[in-house]
């Protein structure tokens, strides 16, 4: 069973849509795009979508935007930032950035789901320089060094 915390959310428009769950046991929440007419995003273009939402994540934890599976598989749109990054003291309004990888324009409806959010805890860092580091047996092997 998924821990719950409960997220405090504040409608920044009144056609915002709160975030859903699509099944019992999914880790990311919808968020849905908050218009006042369907848009048009061009292949290549990149589009600032807003939900019309802003919330407060608990300290520690961030909130994670990556795209929906069958919005990118479907259609072509998915962050263009890959993965946003939500951090607990942010309070504006959370926007996707989605991009077209389509040939094809696709159209965005007002209140169709552009994204999902998931609530993850994260590790600080507390950074050292050094003069070495640890030998490992992999070392500086990089892109497709432990593979064939």
């Amino acid at each position: 069973m998924a821990t719950v915390y409960d997220i405090n959310i504040k409608k920044l428009d009144e056609k915002a849509v709160i975030p859903t769950y699509g099944s019992e046991y999914a880790a990311g929440a919808d968020l849905y795009a908050c218009l006042d007419e369907a848009i048009t995003i061009e292949p290549g273009q990149t589009v600032m979508v807003h939900t019309g939402i802003a919330m407060e994540i608990p300290e520690g934890f961030a909130g994670l935007v990556y795209a929906r599976s069958g919005l990118a598989s479907k259609k072509g749109l998915a962050p263009a930032n890959k993965v946003g990054v939500v951090d607990a003291d942010y309070r504006g309004e959370i926007m996707v950035a989605l991009h077209n990888h389509g040939t094809q324009a696709q159209t965005v409806e007002p209140e169709e789901r552009i994204a999902q959010l998931v609530i993850a805890p994260y590790i600080v860092g507390a950074f050292h320089q050094v003069d070495e580091l640890s030998d490992t047996v992999r070392g500086a092997g990089g892109f497709g060094s432990t593979g064939k």
